[in-house]
């Protein structure tokens, strides 16, 4: 019993020392950082692409202008 006893205790001292490295670590990305890159993934992105309307003053892809203007014609 006594031995089922001690490694019990060893056991869960291990896994009381594994949860406090994983807390502990200052390193690593979390959700914030990741929406944060793809928010601002996205804006430069729309900038780039009305940079690019600005400059050329016409539809730089006209295929997704036609498949827009096809998703919003309820007329056929």
């Amino acid at each position: 019993m006594k031995k089922l006893y001690n490694k019990a205790q060893i056991g869960m001292g291990r896994i009381m020392m594994q949860r406090k490295n994983i807390f502990a670590k200052k390193s690593g990305e979390g959700f914030i950082d990741t929406a944060v890159k793809i928010l601002i993934s996205v804006v430069i992105g729309a900038l780039l692409l009305a940079g690019l309307y600005a400059l050329f003053g016409d539809t730089v892809m006209p295929t997704l202008t036609e498949k827009i203007e096809d998703m919003f014609n309820y007329s056929n």
